[in-house]
C-alpha cells in the first residue's frame, strides 16, 4: 500500500480523499493555488505545496508543476480527484513516467472513452444501445443539416471533448441549426481547446441515469446500480439519489447494469467510472450517453446505499488489490439524496456569490452527510467552480430520506454569501419531485410553477389591498358621519341600534 499520496486538486473533493488517506494510514499531501492558501484541505494535509497564481491556468491545470510537487514531496500516487486534469490523458501519462502511479484508469481507455464520438463507437461494438446520431464529428453546419434532417428534430449538438454541461444545444428546428452549431463549437473550443462537435437525435422528456463500475488489474468488473441524475440547471447536475425512484428501477439496473459493464470490458477499463444513460420515461428504453473516466461528484449517494467507500477502493485497485467486493456481494440498502450546494444566488439567476463565509452551521443527527470544503472565516474565491460542498442523507425509504433532507436543509446556515439552500428548500418540498416525476426538463417546469405561484400570490396580494382600501374608505366616512352627528346631538346622547349594528359589521369586517 502506499505510504504518500499527492491530491492533485482543492475543495471539497480533496477534503474527501484527504479522509480516506487518514483511514487508511496514507500520509496526504495537498497543492494549492495562492487563492487557497487557506483553504480547507490545505490546513488538513500533511504537507502542502504552492502551484502558482489563482487562475487554474497558471497553477491547477499546470502539470509539470503538480509532478515537481509530486516528486518533492516523496509520494508514490496521486489522485486527481474530478476536473481539473482527472480526465486528462497527458497528466496520466507524466505522472506514470515520473515513476508514480495515477490513482485512475489507463491513458489509452481515459482517451477511448473521454471523446464522445470514440465512446459511441466503443459502446456500439459492445452491443449497448446508443442515441442515433453521428459517430465522427461533424465537420460543416452543411453536414449538420444533413445529418439532422435524416434523424429527424429535435435533435442534440454536443462537444465531443467535453462535458458539464458546455458546448451542448438543443436544437428544435433547421431555422435554429447554424447558429447553434457556431454557438456549440465555440463554447467547445473555449472550455477544453477543442471545437469538435457531434449530433445526437434528442430523446424527450429523459430520465439522466447513470451507472457507477468499478475495475481492478486482476480482471475484476462490477457494478455498483444506478444514480438518478435528471434534477439538472443548463445541462449540470444539481440533485442525485439512489437508487432511481423510476417505478421499475431493479429491472433497469439489471439491464443498464450488465450494458455498463460490457462498456467498460471492451474499453479494457480499470478503476472507478460511471456509464451515463438517457431513459424514456415513457418507454423505458435506455441509450448510452458517454462515460466519465473518474470518480463521480455524486459518488456519496452510492456509498451511503451500497456501503463501499469509492475512494478507498480506487486506492486499493490503483496499488494492485483486487476488489473488495464481488458483484453478489453488492447489496441497496435504503435510498439516498444529494444536494450540491453552490456559492450562487437563486434570487439572481443563480449568479456566482463570492466572499467571505462569516458564519457557518452544518447540519448533523442520524444518517446526514456533508462532504464541504469550507469554513467559517474561508473565502469563496471567483477563479473557481461555486461548489462549496455536498449534503446527502439515507433513509430506509425515499420517503424518509426526503424527509431528513428537508430537515438537513432548514438547519443548514451560510452566512456572509448566498447559496443554493432556498432553492433546495423549496424543491424537496415540490408535489412532482415528492412523487418522483423527473426528468431533464423538470427544473424547467419548477421555475415555470414558481413563477405562476408569484404570480397568484401577487393577484391575491392586488384584491387585498383593494379590499383593505374599501374597508378604510368605508370606515372612514362612517368615522365623519359620526361626528357630524355628534357636533349636532346632545353629548350624552345613546346611539341608535343601526349605528351600534354598523360598528359591529365594521369591526368584524376588521377582524375578517
Amino acid at each position: 500500500m502506499f505510504r504518500k499520496i499527492l491530491i492533485a486538486n482543492r475543495g471539497e473533493i480533496a477534503v474527501r480523499v484527504i479522509r480516506a488517506c487518514r483511514e487508511m494510514d496514507i500520509s496526504p499531501v495537498a497543492v494549492y493555488s495562492e487563492a487557497d492558501a487557506s483553504a480547507l484541505h490545505v490546513r488538513l494535509a500533511d504537507e502542502a505545496y504552492l502551484l502558482g497564481p489563482a487562475p487554474s491556468a497558471e497553477s491547477y491545470l499546470r502539470i509539470e508543476r503538480v509532478v515537481e510537487a509530486a516528486r518533492a514531496c516523496g509520494a508514490e500516487a496521486v489522485h486527481p480527484g474530478y476536473g481539473f486534469l482527472a480526465e486528462n490523458a497527458a497528466f496520466a501519462r507524466a505522472i506514470a513516467e515520473a515513476g508514480l502511479t495515477f490513482i485512475g484508469p489507463t491513458p489509452e481507455a481515459m482517451e477511448l472513452m473521454g471523446s464522445k464520438t470514440s465512446a459511441r463507437r466503443a459502446a456500439i461494438a459492445a452491443g449497448a444501445p446508443v442515441v442515433p446520431g453521428t459517430t465522427e464529428p461533424l465537420g460543416s453546419t452543411a453536414e449538420a443539416r444533413e445529418v439532422a434532417a435524416r434523424f429527424g428534430y429535435p435533435v442534440m449538438l454536443k462537444a465531443a471533448a467535453g462535458g458539464g454541461g458546455k458546448g451542448m444545444r438543443l436544437v428544435a428546428s433547421e431555422d435554429e441549426l447554424a447558429s447553434a452549431f457556431e454557438t456549440a463549437q465555440s463554447e467547445a473550443a473555449a472550455a477544453f481547446g477543442d471545437s469538435a462537435v457531434y449530433l445526437e437525435k434528442a430523446v424527450e422528456r429523459p430520465r439522466h441515469i447513470e451507472i457507477q463500475i468499478f475495475s481492478d488489474t486482476h480482471g475484476n468488473f462490477a457494478h455498483l446500480g444506478e444514480r438518478e441524475c435528471s434534477i439538472q440547471r443548463r445541462h449540470q447536475k444539481v440533485i442525485e439519489e439512489c437508487p432511481s425512484p423510476i417505478d421499475d428501477s431493479a429491472h433497469l439496473r439489471e439491464a443498464m447494469g450488465a450494458a455498463a459493464v460490457g462498456i467498460a470490458r471492451a474499453a479494457r477499463y480499470v478503476g472507478a467510472g460511471t456509464i451515463e444513460f438517457l431513459v424514456s420515461d415513457a418507454t423505458r428504453d435506455f441509450y448510452f450517453l458517454e462515460m466519465n473516466t473518474r470518480l463521480q461528484v455524486e459518488h456519496p449517494v452510492t456509498e451511503l446505499v451500497t456501503g463501499i467507500d469509492l475512494v478507498r477502493e480506487q486506492i486499493g485497485v490503483a496499488a494492485g488489490l483486487p476488489l473488495s467486493f464481488t458483484q453478489e456481494d453488492v447489496r441497496f440498502s435504503g435510498h439516498a439524496v444529494e444536494c450540491r450546494v453552490y456559492a450562487e444566488d437563486p434570487a439572481r439567476d443563480f449568479m456566482p456569490s463570492p466572499g467571505r463565509i462569516t458564519s457557518l452551521r452544518v447540519p448533523a443527527g442520524p444518517n446526514v452527510r456533508d462532504d464541504g470544503g469550507i469554513y467559517a472565516g474561508a473565502e469563496v474565491s471567483i477563479y473557481y467552480d461555486p461548489l462549496i460542498s455536498k449534503l446527502a442523507v439515507w433513509g430506509r425509504t425515499r420517503t424518509e430520506a426526503v424527509e431528513r433532507m428537508r430537515r438537513a436543509l432548514d438547519e443548514y446556515d451560510v452566512g456572509g454569501i448566498e447559496t443554493t439552500l432556498p432553492f433546495f428548500r423549496r424543491i424537496m418540498r415540490d408535489p412532482e419531485f415528492v412523487a418522483g416525476r423527473l426528468d431533464t426538463g423538470f427544473i424547467k417546469r419548477f421555475n415555470e410553477r414558481s413563477a405562476a405561484e408569484v404570480a397568484e400570490a401577487g393577484a391575491d396580494a392586488d384584491e387585498t389591498v383593494r379590499r383593505d382600501m374599501a374597508i378604510i374608505a368605508a370606515a372612514l366616512a362612517h368615522e365623519s358621519g359620526v361626528k357630524d352627528s355628534a357636533s349636532r346631538q346632545p353629548a350624552q346622547q345613546t346611539p341608535s341600534r343601526w349605528k351600534m349594528a354598523g360598528r359591529a359589521a365594521l369591526h368584524q369586517s376588521r377582524i375578517s
